[in-house]
């Protein structure tokens, strides 16, 4: 396989636009999954997602043109899929499952755009909004986030000369490997790439994810990205994400109904999917009380993905709940996925060896870590959380509360109200990082 000269390939950016995302498939699978079920249960709702900069002390506006922005950004609403791609959908095998996908969705799907955004720029920051019906507005936090986060990453390199980008792309790469002859030494450890949304480029997300399939083989599971399992022949893997208990708790009308919501949206779930993909994300409104909650059916769910709590923490208390419903947390799976970093995925491995199946999701920290690395000072190339979120729905605010209450989103009026009804139990600040 002829491989891409990535250090080359940023110098000789000469042309008058790169585009960063050159597919619709250039996304998380988990939004597809969701796309779906959003398309047949609820088409007619309206959903406003907000791009958001936990990291202020970055001024996003200051480093990215705001022209080259809009740029990549209307280059995407010009995207379709392919034929290829629409016949791929259609055809493979996901989760063990043949047709994932009805045909009645795949054939909207092929007439597919994203819809149209509105970009401000305050006080450093850019202000940008994706308003309209969620079925659309949806597929826009991948790309969108993606296309940041490369523009800050071309940005900082760009008074880079040949060979300052061969030295920094050397040293990536070296750090990369170091991680996964880590990795490689844990039997039995199953790791994915969940990289796409914060990665330093998709270029780079190919080459992380090409290494890994190469450097622990089989244990490497697969990657969030469609676009590369389709390319790289690996499954295609993600199940779904907080804008679902989000919406659904926006649009109630009680507190009652607010309390019940999260299960409502598993049982939306499960009408489209089963299996391995019935796996539960607690912590939109806090872990405590969504397993304080949940009815019993929940335990016979496929597994939980702890996203917002320290993981051995999360982990334990999912386990010790799975034992008080009568389940063995040894027939179960956790998928660990929040800010893991090589350090931590051991530690919890370790930890919850022989106690439960377990997989780790690998986001930021494998895409997009390039601390270290630059010969040239720069604090452009470290990786910020930035995150695009479920604002609105049908005008209603939207909230997250999180295990973190450094990363809840929503009025704060709006949070007060939430934690009255879920309760603020086992909360724990932490710094956020990525």
């Amino acid at each position: 396989m002829t491989r891409t000269d990535i250090a080359r390939r940023v110098y000789n950016h000469t042309w008058k636009l790169d585009p960063i995302v050159r597919s619709l498939l250039d996304t998380d699978f988990y939004k597809l999954l969701m796309l779906q079920m959003i398309w047949g249960m609820y088409p007619k709702v309206d959903a406003t997602f907000s791009l958001i900069n936990r990291k202020t002390t970055v001024r996003l506006a200051d480093e990215i043109d705001e022209q080259e922005l809009r740029a990549q950004l209307d280059h995407a609403r010009t995207l379709r899929f392919s034929k290829k791609e629409m016949i791929w959908l259609g055809g493979n095998t996901f989760y063990g499952r043949k047709q994932i996908f009805s045909p009645e969705f795949l054939a909207w799907l092929e007439g597919f755009q994203l819809p149209e955004y509105e970009l401000r720029k305050k006080d450093g920051q850019f202000e940008l909004e994706f308003p309209g019906p969620w079925m659309y507005t949806t597929m826009w936090e991948i790309p969108a986030l993606a296309i940041i986060n490369e523009l800050r990453s071309r940005a900082a390199m760009k008074s880079f000369a040949p060979f300052a980008l061969d030295v920094l792309y050397a040293r990536a790469k070296a750090k990369m490997w170091d991680k996964t002859e880590r990795l490689k030494k844990l039997p039995d450890i199953r790791i994915s790439d969940f990289g796409t949304r914060r990665r330093h480029s998709f270029l780079w997300q190919r080459w992380c994810v090409e290494a890994l399939k190469e450097g622990i083989g089989e244990a490497f599971t697969g990657t969030s990205n469609v676009k590369l399992a389709m390319d790289t022949d690996l499954e295609a893997l993600g199940t779904n994400a907080h804008e679902l208990p989000m919406v659904l708790a926006a649009l109630t009308d009680s507190e009652e109904e607010l309390r019940r919501s999260p299960y409502h949206v598993l049982q939306d779930w499960q009408r489209y999917y089963g299996g391995n993909l019935l796996i539960v994300l607690p912590d939109a409104f806090g872990t405590a009380s969504f397993l304080r909650d949940a009815p019993d059916w929940v335990a016979d769910w496929t597994g939980f993905r702890p996203d917002s709590a320290p993981p051995i923490e999360g982990g334990e208390r999912i386990m010790a709940w799975w034992r008080q419903k009568g389940k063995d947390p040894r027939t179960k799976l956790l998928i660990f996925s929040d800010g893991l970093e090589v350090e931590s995925i051991i530690e919890t491995y370790r930890h919850f060896e022989g106690k439960v199946r377990m997989s780790f999701g690998w986001g930021t920290n494998l895409t997009n870590d390039f601390e270290g690395c630059a010969p040239i000072p720069t604090d452009g190339l470290n990786a910020i959380s930035l995150v695009c979120k479920v604002t609105s729905a049908d005008g209603r605010p939207a909230v997250k509360l999180s295990d973190n209450p450094a990363k809840a989103t929503g009025d704060p009026r709006e949070i007060d109200r939430y934690l009255r009804v879920f309760g603020d139990k086992e909360r724990v600040r932490q710094a956020v990082k990525v």
